[in-house]
């Protein structure tokens, strides 16, 4: 992938805590967080009051915390979205300094504003930057985000939700690659997204608002479409799928929701297409071997 892959995950562990501590101990980390000292404190708190092995709801008071990940499912960084009223405050930071200088930042601000935009549903989404902060400038920058205003210690930067969704079809933030997807099933996805919720719901429309529309009787016929059969290789394993409507899916049958993880990862996708994608809280590499049935190709276009 020319991208390099990026998960943000909201459970946070005991263990996430010890290593979220780790990082705010390194100055080089905590140089440009302006809270970072409040920030280790409430963690050590945190750890000292409950015994409890998940920490997520501490985590999530005042805003929604998320641990970033890296393709082999290590902990990279975190990121941190504070939303009041329409606008929302992108903070976040790479924490494994090992790992500098992979672009791993930049991944971390696509899926931020994903979360942002189409979970949180912010009209704009602001990150506020320390002028010496070399790194995360231009990270910002190079993502599309736009200076609002600048002070001598602070500079505000700004991405409005119209100016993402553009970039997000012109592909400008989008994932590894073009995907295709036929006007029907976009409108028909368009109205399913509007009664279902989960983080799978999430990627979909990512995917949706990502893909190049093509009319029915257009689209190649090696693309993954609605009530398509495909095989896969999920990793080491070859499986048969189904893409499916919610209704229609029965996991044990190889039936998928087009809403589930596997389902929303190969919608577009064609042939020969290989991603990087979160399945049951770790990352797995799937690559399309073959398009086993399409309606399209095969004239079932009431399908």
């Amino acid at each position: 992938m020319n991208k390099p892959f990026i998960s943000l995950c909201p459970e946070i562990t005991r263990a996430h805590a010890l290593t979220l501590m780790d990082w705010l101990k390194d100055e080089r980390v905590t140089r440009y967080l302006s809270d970072s000292r409040d920030v280790c404190r409430s963690i050590e708190q945190a750890i000292d009051r409950t015994q409890l092995p998940i920490l997520t709801h501490l985590f999530n008071r005042g805003g929604r915390f998320f641990m970033a990940y890296d393709r082999y499912d290590a902990p990279v960084g975190f990121v941190r979205l504070i939303k009041t009223g329409s606008d929302c405050e992108i903070v976040l930071a790479i924490g494994d300094s090992d790992k500098w200088g992979r672009n791993l930042g930049a991944g971390t601000i696509r899926e931020g504003m994903k979360l942002a935009f189409l979970d949180m549903r912010a009209g704009k989404l602001i990150a506020k930057i320390h002028p010496d902060n070399k790194r995360s400038l231009k990270a910002f920058l190079r993502s599309g985000f736009l200076l609002e205003s600048e002070t001598p210690t602070l500079k505000t930067f700004s991405m409005a939700s119209g100016r993402y969704l553009q970039f997000l079809r012109e592909d400008a933030v989008g994932g590894s690659g073009g995907i295709y997807i036929t006007e029907v099933d976009k409108a028909r996805l368009e109205s399913l997204i509007a009664l279902e919720e989960g983080p799978a719901v999430v990627e979909l429309e990512h995917e949706l608002e990502r893909a190049i529309v093509v009319k029915p009787d257009q689209v190649a016929c090696n693309v993954v479409t609605m009530n398509s059969r495909a095989l896969l290789q999920l990793d080491d394993e070859e499986i048969e799928v189904a893409l499916v409507y919610p209704e229609d899916a029965n996991s044990s049958a190889g039936k998928y929701s087009v809403c589930s993880e596997i389902g929303a990862a190969i919608l577009g996708y064609q042939e020969g297409d290989a991603i990087d994608w979160r399945i049951s809280e770790r990352t797995r590499r799937i690559e399309i071997r073959k398009v086993l049935y399409q309606p399209e190709a095969a004239g079932d276009f009431h399908l």
